[in-house]
């Protein structure tokens, strides 16, 4: 159930053919938020099988933003042409880097798991900041029952 609060904190844009995106304040509640409102959309388009992956990276995303990052948080959606992107902006200009981790270190992996689970990832400067994005590729199969409105879990 999405809150009077919900609403207010997270501003949804929902425009036609498989685009969405999100704003965010720069603040630890809006991970949780961010990946809620990622895996359904993700579900909203049929595309089940890849919902936990899409949390997931989100989740990654979204955290360095608010660590790395200043200013409030864009998260947007699209699908198109077989692939799920995902794009998180933020007011800061410097680009993401892979840092080599240790097998103690607490935290580190997040383009990490970016970089094993997409198909491909990167960095864009915009004219607020930087976004980070990352691709997942849509099996055909699910994009056929997405096409027709019928999630793939249902059409087996």
């Amino acid at each position: 159930m999405t809150t009077f609060f919900d609403k207010l904190i997270a501003t949804v844009h929902e425009k036609p053919a498989g685009q969405a995106s999100w704003t965010f304040p720069p603040e630890a509640a809006s991970v949780p938020r961010a990946r809620h409102r990622a895996r359904a959309q993700v579900g909203r388009w049929g595309f089940h099988d890849q919902a936990e992956v899409v949390e997931l990276l989100v989740s990654e995303l979204v955290t360095n933003a608010l660590r790395h990052g200043r200013g409030g948080i864009r998260l947007g959606l699209t699908f198109e042409d077989g692939l799920l992107r995902c794009e998180v902006e933020d007011e800061a200009v410097k680009p993401p880097s892979v840092r080599p981790v240790r097998a103690d270190d607490t935290q580190g992996r997040g383009l990490h798991l970016v970089d094993m689970l997409a198909c491909c990832w990167g960095s864009d400067v915009t004219a607020r900041g930087k976004t980070v994005w990352f691709e997942l590729a849509v099996p055909v199969r699910e994009r056929v029952w997405a096409a027709v409105g019928v999630p793939a879990s249902e059409a087996y």
